[in-house]
This record gives C-alpha cells, sequence and structure tokens, in this order.
C-alpha cells in the first residue's frame, strides 16, 4: 500500500495521474491502470495492457483489488491513439462500465475514470463519461510521491521493458556450457553435503557473501562460481539463510548478486534467484521490482511454493515490514551454522 505525502493532493486528477510511474516504477503506455484508495490514500496500482479481450478479464482484476479490500478505486486509461477518438472512448466507457459492476460485487466504488493520452508533464486528461472534465497531466518527475521513492532509494524507469531487463536473461550468457558445469558442481556438493551438510551449506553462504562484495564492486563471476551459487541455491537452508542479507547492511550487494544470477542462471536454477530479489525488492519497499521477478518465476515454475506466497502478500497489499519478519529466520539459521551476516539495518517509512 501507497503511503503518500502529506501535501499529495487525491481529489486532483492531474496529481493522482502523475503519481502513477511513481508507484508502478515506470511510465505506463497503452494500459488500463487501477488505482484502489483506502482511508483516502493510495492503495495497491495494478496495471494490465490495453487489448481487445481486456473486458473479458476486468472481473479477475477485480477480484485481486478486492484482496485488500480498499474502499474505492479510480481508473486511469492511458492511450496516446485513443484518447482523442469518439469510437475508443466509447470503448472505454463500457470497459469501465463492465469494470464497475465487478468492483461493486466486491463492495468497491469506482470513484472515477479518465483517459489520458500520456503520462508526462503535459499530457492531457479527461473523464471516460463525458462528463466534460480535463486537463493537464503534473509534472510526474516533481510528484512528491516520486520524490518520497527516490529518497527512498528507490530508481524509476522510463518503460517497463528497462524494469524487466533488471532480470531478463541475458542472451549472450553460455547458458549450455553453464548448465553442463552446474551438472558437475552438483554432483561435488551433494557429496560434501552427505558428509557434512552444515559445513556444506555454511561454505555456501560464505562463497556466498564474498560474490556479493565482488559485484557490488563492479568485478566479473567466473563460471565456476555461477555454477557453485546455482547449486547452492537449490538447498533450501541456504536460500532461508539468504533472506537475512535482505534486512542486512549490504542488502544492495546481495541484491546485484541476485539479479546477476537471475539473468545468467537457465531455468531452473534461475527460479530461486529471482525470488531472492523479489523478496529483497519487496522488504525495501520496492513493489514493481518484486512483481516482475515474482511474475517471471512463476512463469518458470507455477507451483514455486515461496514466489506463490510472496506473490499473494504482494498482490494483498501486504505492507514490507510485515515481509521483513522472514529474514529473522535467517539470522537464526546463519547462528546455527556458525557464519556471521552483516547486521541488520534500520528501515523507515517507505514510500510504497
Amino acid at each position: 500500500m501507497t503511503k503518500q505525502p502529506p501535501d499529495f493532493e487525491l481529489n486532483r486528477p492531474g496529481a493522482v495521474i502523475a503519481a502513477i510511474p511513481a508507484v508502478l516504477g515506470f511510465v505506463p503506455e497503452k494500459s488500463l491502470v487501477l488505482i484502489s484508495i483506502d482511508d483516502n490514500e493510495l492503495g495497491s496500482v495494478m496495471r494490465v495492457d490495453l487489448s481487445e479481450v481486456l473486458a473479458d478479464h476486468v472481473g479477475q482484476l477485480a477480484e485481486v483489488a478486492s484482496a485488500a479490500s480498499p474502499e474505492a478505486a479510480i481508473v486511469v486509461i492511458v492511450d496516446a491513439d485513443g484518447a482523442g477518438c469518439p469510437m475508443c472512448n466509447e470503448q472505454f466507457r463500457d470497459l469501465c462500465a463492465t469494470l464497475t459492476d465487478e468492483l461493486s460485487q466486491h463492495d468497491i466504488d469506482l470513484w472515477a475514470a479518465h483517459v489520458v493520452d500520456r503520462v508526462a508533464a503535459g499530457g492531457r486528461w479527461h473523464c471516460v463519461d463525458g462528463c466534460g472534465a480535463g486537463g493537464v497531466i503534473d509534472d510526474p518527475s516533481a510528484s512528491p510521491v516520486a520524490l518520497a521513492a527516490v529518497l527512498d532509494g528507490r530508481r524509476l524507469y522510463a518503460r517497463r521493458a528497462d524494469l524487466q531487463s533488471v532480470i531478463a536473461v541475458d542472451e549472450r550468457a553460455p547458458t549450455a556450457a553453464l548448465a553442463r558445469l552446474i551438472g558437475e558442481h552438483a554432483a561435488l556438493r551433494d557429496a560434501a553435503h552427505r558428509a557434512d551438510p552444515a559445513a556444506c551449506v555454511r561454505g555456501d553462504v560464505e562463497d556466498a557473501l564474498a560474490a556479493a562484495a565482488r559485484v557490488g564492486e563492479g568485478q566479473q563471476l567466473s563460471g565456476a562460481e555461477l555454477a557453485g551459487l546455482a547449486c547452492a541455491l537449490g538447498d533450501v537452508e541456504f536460500r532461508d539463510t539468504m533472506f537475512a542479507l535482505a534486512v542486512g547492511r549490504s542488502a544492495g550487494e546481495a541484491e546485484s548478486l541476485w539479479a546477476l544470477l537471475s539473468r545468467s542462471l537457465p531455468t531452473p536454477w534461475r527460479v530461486e534467484a529471482l525470488v531472492l530479489v523479489a523478496f529483497s525488492a519487496y522488504v525495501r519497499g520496492d513493489g514493481p521490482l518484486a512483481g516482475v521477478s515474482l511474475e517471471a518465476a512463476l512463469r518458470c515454475q507455477p507451483e514455486h511454493r515461496m514466489a506463490g506466497m510472496l506473490d499473494a502478500a504482494l498482490q494483498s497489499g501486504l505492507r514490507p515490514e510485515r515481509i521483513r519478519e522472514l529474514a529473522v529466520t535467517g539470522y537464526r539459521l546463519a547462528e546455527r551454522l556458525g557464519v556471521r551476516l552483516p547486521p541488520r539495518r534500520a528501515f523507515g517509512r517507505r514510500a510504497v
């Protein structure tokens, strides 16, 4: 749920629309954006592509929106081509009427529906129902919500594709050769784990900490290091220990490592790296990165338990501070393994 700054004006469409990129993490195009409202504050913000079959799926969108039990919602349709098209506006009205009915079944009132040509300074909006209201959009980069997000350490992207590129598979990565190397390392790790499980996982944790520090310094990892980390990611005890890094003082280095592994590793090892990226992003309040990471993980492995749990929490608007509680388990596991993790860092109020 998004706690807006005190100077944010929810009753001004130009300001609400300008805040969308800061909440989504990118500037939407050709999209329907559903903003939930609870206690006169922005809640979860969902985006779907505009398409000819969207009207058939608004019931699912309303159901997802209802997970956090908001009192109301606002719809923003972003379409540079359709904003000035009378026929398109008629289609938009029909779409919003259907969405209104679906939301009402979950006791959610649709407060307003707007069409905008572009979410940028100087973009223009008007109401879907032809009420005559309209105006100019505020500068998204100067939005109080955007400023709060930047101060909170979040990066804003010009396009959704730029956000997805953080965890997108590197087409230049030698995945076939790396998969063979992972297989060789797996056999060695299995033998080491059978001989002394605690020592094996402890070594994996120490290797991960060293690799994160190197990645944070801009250094490259060798194929052997990538393969070793991939094998470790398949160990639940190792993965659960790594959750602690998301709340530690080297969280940025760790997240960079998980993102690198997400881009470099072949499936199925990539999935665990994606889950760690998602967890790290979630606990620091970066819902957009968490969302695209979980989407990619569940696309690769739909039944992944942790990915499904985090996705459900994100969709329901569960606050990051609640998710951070999972990191406590990581510190307990590290203590049991006899390995020292970076100390926990303080978290302030997040703008996501």
